[in-house]
């Protein structure tokens, strides 16, 4: 969907109002209101810059000039294109990525700088990566672009940027051979690239129909990606599993009217994940407009990464998305949403009056949408993620609702004894008479948090699949102080660092982040063969009676943001939603190991209360 269309000429003339032309275009097409920074960057970016770079008698004045074209049930927008046809006569599109940064710096991030925007210095994708995978999602998913071979060619502008030591250094090889990046006083190469591709001018019919066409693979993705979990077995699916794959599919390849919601629930373990991968894989190999969504991001960096060796990352990243990027989404502009986690989906706040949330904007947004959901791993305050609430909003959309089950669970040895003795134990769901043997699953309590780290490093050594994990009770120094440990215990002389630093979503896969710690937010969704697991001081023990206690988390943990809050307004209601998220951290943590977990507790009362539990005690 375009903002602003016009031939060149027509821009030229725009160009003393065209921030004023695009914003009441943006409003009225894309139904999106622009702060006073977009507005101005508007004015500089394409009222001065690209008006001297178009300025020229070099490029058609019939040429077409688009501004802020979103893509069909994408969140992305593109800055700026040029359309015609090149020396051969061939259809062309230029797509030109603006920036207004004046200062550029290294980050420790592939692909990505750092610069100032809004308050502080952040990471941001390099912009020729950026341009360069908006040219890739439209040659792989724009019907027109593909079947007619539309010419793509990508660059950046950074108009107010006057030194390239790091915007264009060779560590950025690759993405600058895909789409040169042009600064300021440049302006002359940007018109010769432009040129090169555009030579003679069509009128706005090229662009128009590229707007118009539809969004789904190309053959040769679908192709591709089809193929590309055969043969792995960490993706076959077992029992209910392949039933369920097929109940999703059968829905995907349903051409009737209407809107269908699946609602799959199941705990740790009983192959959520699996599942979706697969008939992501499946439905996209159909050349269905289908997506994987997960609020979390760690599950699908982590999926991203295990499956783009035979891809362009831009290829795998427009198959994956995060819950929050569909408040603006057309309605139906998606054939099928496959939501994991969905017990994490939040209201959204961005672009939408409060109160609207996930789940409702993801209903609206396909003709097929599926949910797994385990209530019981709702783990921050914001999560509101719930069977009921599915259910709300697909029948105010007028969906068929089908709720399917996985109770078969493959993960702890397949020992469904564990995770029920662990959910009577943290007071989740009682279990009277619950016993499960450690010879299946091995379960061990630790006696010091150096003896668990050695214990997982040593298995990690096998196939680095062991890491450890502890609930978050330290602060998270290491992010402003480097050279500070996050993690200390003080009386077994133990200190570690969280992993939220280099790593970021994908520290379960690094083989060099068996040395870190990992929390809720990078290991909820993925499993590992062993984990190690400290519990800290949020779990604690009065009169024989295992308690949580929300001031011993961290202040830089954001699971519990809203809870001081909560407390002045109902403390009762309060006090039983932080006890909850405690308890299903814990229970998330404890079940992500497929062959065995270790635990080290902070507080003596409650290792013994877990060792009474047992009903028989294995330590190491």
């Amino acid at each position: 969907m375009l903002a602003y269309l016009a031939t060149k000429a027509q821009f030229l003339e725009d160009a003393p109002v065209i921030e004023d032309k695009v914003r009441d275009q943006v409003l009225a097409k894309l139904n999106l209101n622009v702060g006073p920074s977009e507005y101005a960057a508007w004015r500089n970016s394409l009222g001065n810059a690209m008006f001297h770079a178009l300025n020229t008698k070099d490029i058609p004045d019939d040429a077409a000039v688009a501004v802020e074209y979103r893509l069909n049930g994408r969140k992305f927008r593109i800055d700026f294109m040029v359309a015609g046809k090149d020396s051969q006569g061939k259809e062309s599109l230029v797509i030109i990525e603006l920036k207004q940064w004046s200062e550029v710096r290294f980050s420790e991030l592939p692909d990505h700088v750092k610069t100032f925007v809004g308050k502080g210095l952040r990471d941001e994708r390099h912009p020729s990566y950026q341009a360069w995978s908006y040219s890739s999602h439209l040659q792989n998913f724009n019907e027109y672009v593909y079947e007619n071979k539309v010419r793509l060619t990508a660059c950046a502008y950074l108009h107010n940027c006057a030194g390239s030591s790091v915007i264009s250094s060779s560590r950025y090889e690759n993405e600058l051979n895909r789409a040169p990046v042009f600064i300021k006083g440049q302006a002359q190469f940007l018109r010769d690239f432009i040129s090169e591709s555009i030579t003679t001018g069509v009128g706005t019919d090229l662009v128009e129909r590229i707007d118009g066409a539809l969004m789904r693979p190309s053959p040769q993705l679908a192709e591709s990606v089809g193929s590309m979990l055969q043969g792995n077995q960490e993706f076959v699916l077992l029992d209910e599993q392949k039933t369920i794959y097929e109940k999703i599919m059968q829905a995907g390849m349903n051409s009737a009217p209407g809107k269908k919601v699946l609602i799959v629930t199941g705990g740790p373990g009983t192959g959520k994940s699996v599942i979706s991968i697969n008939a992501l894989a499946a439905l996209t190999s159909k050349r269905l407009n289908a997506k994987y969504v997960t609020p979390n991001s760690a599950p699908r960096t982590v999926y991203e990464s295990k499956i783009k060796a035979n891809f362009r990352k831009s290829e795998i990243s427009s198959l994956f998305g995060g819950s929050a990027s569909f408040t603006k989404t057309e309605k139906n502009a998606f054939d099928i949403l496959i939501v994991d986690e969905a017990h994490r989906l939040k209201k959204s706040t961005r672009f939408t009056p409060l109160g609207v949330n996930q789940t409702k904007e993801i209903i609206h947004s396909a003709k097929v949408s599926v949910f797994f959901i385990d209530e019981a791993q709702k783990v921050t305050w914001a999560d509101i993620g719930e069977i009921a609430e599915i259910e709300k909003f697909a029948l105010a959309a007028g969906a068929e609702v089908e709720r399917l089950e996985l109770s078969s669970q493959f993960r702890c040895n397949g020992s469904d004894d564990y995770l029920a003795w662990l959910d009577d134990t943290l007071g989740i769901r009682p279990t009277p008479d619950n016993y499960f043997s450690t010879d299946r699953f091995d379960f061990r309590i630790v006696n010091s948090p150096t003896e668990l780290h050695e214990m997982i490093r040593s298995k990690n050594q096998v196939n680095n699949r062991s890491r450890m994990v502890a609930g978050y009770c330290w602060n998270w120094v290491s992010d402003k102080a480097p050279g500070s440990f996050d993690i200390n215990i003080l009386e077994s002389g133990y200190r570690a660092k969280w992993n939220l630093k280099d790593d970021g979503m994908t520290w379960i896969i690094s083989p060099k982040s068996v040395e870190e710690v990992g929390c809720i937010h990078t290991c909820q969704g993925l499993e590992l063969d062993y984990v190690g697991v400290i519990i800290g001081d949020d779990l604690r023990v009065e009169n024989g009676i295992l308690i949580t206690d929300p001031s011993a988390r961290a202040s830089t943990d954001k699971s519990l943001a809203g809870y001081k809050k909560g407390l002045k307004e109902d403390p009762v209601a309060a006090g039983q939603k932080a006890d909850e998220i405690i308890r299903n951290t814990y229970r998330t943590l404890l079940s992500r190991g497929m062959k065995g977990c270790y635990v080290y507790f902070t507080n003596p009362e409650v290792a013994s209360y877990f060792r009474n539990h047992l009903g028989k005690e294995r330590t190491n």
